[in-house]
């Protein structure tokens, strides 16, 4: 067990995938236990469980530390209203067009295709731009943007990914507001 849940090492794609048709529908989830690139013990890759993951209805969470050999990696069922990431979107659609997608990955996508979700996946950390409307409030305080200019990685994408997942025009203004303060204060989102 590991912060409540089990942990669990498949060989493969195939086996977790196995697994996920068995348990995924009654299970809280689990820990995955992924072998590190030089790990002595073979096991399924992270890709692989993504993968088994998205055809389930599953979803990939937090990474942590097992050993010298061995990562965790939590995997549990995709709550009603989980947000999509682009790059998992686009995995799906290239797993339901393989035929590899079961009846519980396919009702998450409809359900999120529905409600906008789908839509509306959030680009990842690496491409991640800066929308016109922070661009502008950012232009219009040159000490928010001076320091933004000069934000780690995770703290330039901790910004637009919180901006990003705003849904309400009025909500949105204001959490831009509240950045560009905190920004031309010289604070940061992470440490």
């Amino acid at each position: 067990m590991h912060l409540g849940l089990p942990i669990a090492t498949f060989a493969s794609g195939a086996d977790f995938a196995a697994w996920l048709e068995a348990n995924g529908c009654r299970s809280p989830g689990l820990w995955l236990r992924i072998a590190k690139k030089n790990g002595r013990e073979p096991t399924i890759t992270r890709a692989e469980a993504i993968d088994a993951a998205l055809c389930h209805g599953w979803i990939d969470g937090q990474l942590d530390k097992y050993d010298d050999d061995f990562w965790l990696i939590r995997f549990t069922p995709r709550k009603p209203r989980s947000k999509w990431s682009r790059k998992n979107r686009d995995r799906a659609v290239e797993l339901i067009a393989a035929g590899r997608v079961r009846p519980p990955g396919l009702a998450q996508i409809e359900a999120a295709k529905a409600d906008g979700r789908w839509d509306s996946a959030y680009a990842p950390a690496s491409t991640a731009e800066v929308p016109p409307d922070l661009a502008a409030a950012l232009a219009a305080n040159p000490e928010a943007a001076a320091f933004f200019a000069t934000l780690t990685g995770a703290n330039r994408y901790a910004i637009l990914y919180r901006i990003g997942a705003v849904k309400k025009p009025e909500t949105r203004a204001r959490k831009i507001a509240q950045f560009v303060d905190m920004l031309a204060r010289g604070e940061t989102i992470h440490g």
